[in-house]
């Protein structure tokens, strides 16, 4: 049955996409592509796309086409996954191509239309058979949760363009919330604090580099836990000259604290719409964006924080649904 059919799990990130095949993931680029200006032919596609972002010529833009977890961009999401599966697969050469069967993880606060619109892309890229399931459930199977117990478990996907809550109990979830403020809000508070406390201007490369650098929810760490200072250079906004910054923890601490409290308020928020006996547990999981000096927890909670929990969704997905 292998040789007639492929099969794919894919988590179709705001900002990565990452794809899961026999076993490994076998992808994992940034969900952009670079389009000709007056044909809207491909150009590049993933990492390759991302090197162009704010240095194209006149001639090529870039596309990023998923906007808060759903597709913003119809023909260009159609695109980069037509592109992606392409790489994932090897091109599925041959006189007979076998059947692509996908499971893609969508977001909680999915409507008919998102769902449909995310469907209707991955069948013109070429697959078979299309499943979904929501990204808190396929994150909480990844991780070798036993969704089917009578136990309530939190599990808090922070993402680029979502961050997904959900308390999941007996195979299903009994609350849930999907708020758009989750990585790319982040990186934007970093942006603003270095342009408005040191004057320099730097791009979403750099300041995604500084929150997975020294990026902390903590004001104070453990001594062995500090990283070290981020050195940043780039153009002062008044000189338009070469400037120097050198960013600490703290200071990411304090420039993103507002965002971090709004997913905190938004957790209390689905905990006090849970039952009294689901209160056990909470699994905080840094999506796309880890930050790995996060250890807060809301209202002292017991909590377990995955370093790379984007990967454990692939694992479950693929193993629970596709091989069902």
């Amino acid at each position: 049955m292998a040789f007639f059919t492929q099969e794919l799990a894919i988590d179709l990130g705001t900002a990565n996409t990452v794809i899961f095949k026999d076993g490994e993931v076998v992808l994992d680029e940034p969900s952009i592509i670079a389009l000709e200006s007056k044909t809207d032919k491909l150009v590049a596609i993933g990492t390759e796309a991302q090197q162009m972002e704010d240095l194209t010529p006149p001639r090529i833009y870039t596309v990023r086409p998923l906007m808060n977890g759903v597709i913003a961009d119809y023909d260009a999401a159609e695109k980069m996954l037509t592109g992606f599966i392409k790489k994932a697969t090897g091109g599925r050469k041959g006189i007979f191509k076998p059947a692509l069967k996908i499971v893609i993880g969508i977001p909680g606060g999915s409507t008919p239309v998102d769902m449909r619109s995310i469907r209707d892309s991955a069948s013109h890229a070429g697959a078979h058979d299309v499943f979904m399931i929501y990204e808190p459930m396929a994150s909480a199977m990844g991780i070798g949760l036993d969704v089917m117990v009578p136990k309530g478990s939190m599990v808090v996907d922070i993402g680029g363009g979502t961050t997904e809550i959900a308390v999941i109990s007996l195979g299903g979830i009994v609350e849930s919330a999907s708020i758009h403020v989750a990585g790319n809000e982040i990186t934007t508070d970093i942006i603003d604090y270095l342009a408005q406390q040191h004057s320099i201007s730097i791009g979403r490369t750099t300041g995604e580099e500084i929150k997975c650098a020294v990026g902390s929810v903590l004001m104070e760490l453990p001594e062995d836990e500090e990283p070290e200072d981020y050195v940043v250079v780039a153009r002062n906004m008044v000189t338009a000259h070469p400037s120097q910054a050198s960013i600490s923890y703290k200071e990411v601490c304090s420039c993103i604290d507002k965002t971090i409290s709004k997913i905190e308020s938004e957790i209390i928020k689905v905990l006090q719409r849970v039952p009294p006996a689901g209160h056990r547990q909470a699994l905080l999981g840094q999506g796309e964006y880890p930050l790995p000096c996060g250890r807060r927890s809301p209202q002292g909670r017991r909590t377990r924080h995955l370093p790379r929990p984007r990967r454990h969704r692939q694992v479950s997905v693929f193993d629970e649904l596709i091989m069902a």
